[in-house]
């Protein structure tokens, strides 16, 4: 696991300056504290940033050819790097080492641009072929590693595994993208492939890019997508027997380290199901940690417990108090971008602790999006039914007035938020979802944004990012859609992004056995019947763990990792954020509406109103703002420096 970076002359072969690489390396120093190294030749530069996992004696990036014309950065693990090895050395390739990158160097070599549909596992890499003169750049299937990119206005095209090491180049502009603010209020976080930056991308998963020397940079390609089919003809029976052994698999994969290793086990049923199949592939105890708080309503560790007392595994809790409000501006710097999901402090935290004791955690994130976990599922089928059963124009006609005349119910929950219901069914379902996962819905961003903001968006609606990834979902079926579109949109942009960080931060590398992409192809051919039947999620799931977990943990409410907003909002975060919110670089935006700001505020405090989440929302980009630097010179994006 590794921080990458570095930058490629588009135009010539000027040499890169060596302390801009230098300085873009060591921005990223957290990921890699091991080790680290600078490649420089006419026309391109590498940095690379360690953390020794595999082959810690000879595994030193960047790696190169024989001949070395042909260079690599990597971030990740490829999983099958020793079966990948046995087939090229059946092609003639002989190895100096046991790495991974090694692997990705050879099977470049051999298949080129193909090479990404022989690795299986998380990976961000970046390989510079000399003789083709071109840069080849690769994410992985869904997302788990990051890679950001951009060119400058003198054709250099820069890259890093986190956001900061491009702006540390220094000849980046920092100019917002009105887009990507729009989005961030909608949906808590910047989607793939925009960053906030209007000159900076991110590289979607499953895609990959060439560049050649001398050419326009051009689009990236998608070299892999999931496909819900629903065709698989698989009893009950079969199917669970089937997904315990893929899901052994999975894990058995991802065991190989020669560090201290772990995983998390928060009580709920995926970093169950993944300790549990630890515990029957090795014979020692499994090192997991739970992070629990002082709050009996945000505390699950009786229920890891009980997963770690059946595996007698070497279990750790540590306890948050329910106040630990004190991260703002270190995410902030962490994130690079604005990102609001506030469970990024818990899983900062249970980072930290199972960075204690281990250099590697497997976790159960991923699990949700492809087996049909999320409690907003059962919602959106409830809303799917009554959508069907009438044309939308009816719909719009009867459902869309009743929604503006009822009264708003914030408060009540969502079963009985007739308006929200109404406003749900009178849309179409792209729609619907996209509302369901909205963090500031349209009413109120609409009021929040200043005119001005709302001219530099010139009509975009966030909503399109789930229309173009819906119109490649090829599926007619109501749940497969909505879980294409997180596996595509909350799953990278959230998810992924908030493990990566908290993670890196700590210098830990955490894998991902649910989101193997085998494991997702397979899933993805079983009925949605198997995933989501009645008010059950995850059935098929549930089924197969029977015999591995207790019912109180299959079978119990979802909880999720969520902390007390609302109180802190309303108590001991009150008067900092009522100060950035009014006074502080978001209020000299100029993109707000400060009355708006003030009505919040007032009526959270007064507890007239829950606005836990917009208030939220605010301050953190209030707090990106302030850790890119922007301030008073964070003005509308046509006229930023």
């Amino acid at each position: 696991m590794c921080g990458i970076t570095g930058l490629f002359d588009t135009r010539g072969q000027r040499v890169p300056e060596r302390a801009r690489l230098q300085r873009m390396n060591e921005s990223q120093h957290h990921r890699g504290p091991d080790e680290g190294d600078l490649h420089i030749e006419p026309g391109v530069g590498f940095g690379h940033r360690r953390l020794s996992v595999i082959d810690i004696a000879t595994g030193q990036q960047p790696i190169f050819n024989d001949d070395k014309t042909v260079a690599l950065v990597f971030n990740g693990e490829v999983y099958n790097y020793l079966e990948l090895m046995d087939e090229l050395r059946g092609h003639g390739y002989v190895f100096r080492t046991k790495s991974d990158s090694e692997a990705i160097v050879r099977a470049w070599e051999h298949w080129g641009e193909d090479c990404v549909h022989h690795l299986r596992g998380m990976f961000a890499f970046m390989v510079h072929d000399r003789r083709r003169d071109c840069l080849f750049m690769a994410r992985d299937r869904l997302g788990v590693k990051p890679l950001h990119y951009a060119l400058t206005e003198d054709g250099w095209l820069l890259f890093g595994s986190e956001l900061k090491s491009l702006m540390a180049h220094g000849g980046l502009r920092q100019e917002i993208d009105p887009r990507s603010v729009e989005a961030y209020f909608a949906l808590g976080y910047v989607p793939d492939p925009a960053t906030i930056y209007k000159h900076a991308k991110k590289l979607a998963p499953g895609h990959r890019l060439l560049v050649k020397r001398g050419q326009a940079v051009g689009t990236p390609q998608r070299y892999w997508d999931v496909n819900f089919t629903l065709d698989a003809k698989i009893g009950e029976e079969e199917a669970a027997e089937e997904l315990r052994r893929q899901l052994s698999e999975s894990v058995k994969l991802r065991l190989k380290a020669e560090v201290p290793l772990g995983a998390f086990l928060s009580g709920g049923v995926d970093s169950s199901a993944v300790v549990a199949a630890m515990a029957q592939l090795d014979d020692q105890p499994v090192n997991t940690c739970s992070i629990g708080f002082d709050d009996p309503k945000f505390n699950e560790t009786q229920f890891a417990q009980q997963v770690a007392d059946r595996y007698r595994t070497n279990h750790r809790v540590e306890t948050v108090s329910s106040d630990d409000f004190g991260l703002v501006d270190l995410l902030a710097h962490l994130y690079d971008e604005p990102y609001a999901d506030s469970s990024a402090i818990p899983t900062y935290r249970v980072c930290e602790l199972a960075r204690k004791h281990v250099t590697v955690a497997l976790s159960g994130d991923g699990g949700d999006e492809s087996l049909g976990g999320y409690r907003r599922y059962k919602m959106h089928m409830a809303e799917e039914r009554m959508r069907r059963a009438f044309p939308l124009a009816l719909r719009r006609g009867v459902f869309g007035p009743l929604a503006k005349v009822y009264p708003k119910a914030d408060w009540a929950p969502r079963v009985f938020r007739a308006k929200t219901t109404f406003q749900a069914i009178a849309r179409n379902s792209v729609d619907a979802y996209f509302n369901t996962m909205g963090l500031v819905r349209d009413p109120l961003r609409h009021e929040l944004f200043s005119d001005g903001f709302k001219r530099e968006l010139q009509g975009w609606h966030a909503s399109e990012v789930f229309h173009e990834h819906a119109q490649r979902a090829n599926t007619d079926d109501p749940l497969a859609l909505i879980q294409y579109l997180d596996i595509h949109t909350y799953l990278p942009g959230d998810i992924n992004t908030k493990v990566d960080r908290a993670s890196m931060a700590h210098s830990l590398e955490v894998r991902e056995p649910l989101m193997d992409h085998k494991l997702v192809e397979w899933v993805a051919t079983l009925p949605s019947d198997l995933k989501l039947r009645g008010q059950e999620g995850k059935y098929i799931f549930k089924k197969a763990l029977e015999p591995m977990l207790p019912n109180d943990v299959l079978y119990r409410p979802k909880m999720g990792f969520a902390v007390p907003l609302a109180r802190w909002l309303r108590g001991p975060l009150r008067e900092q954020t009522r100060q950035a919110l009014q006074h502080g670089a978001l209020a000299q935006t100029g993109w707000f509406n400060a009355d708006v700001i003030s009505r919040l505020l007032d009526q959270h405090e007064r507890g007239a109103m829950d606005h836990a989440q917009p208030l939220w929302v605010l301050l953190m980009f209030d707090a990106f703002l302030r850790n890119a630097g922007l301030g008073t010179a964070a003005v509308p994006a046509r006229a930023a420096a």
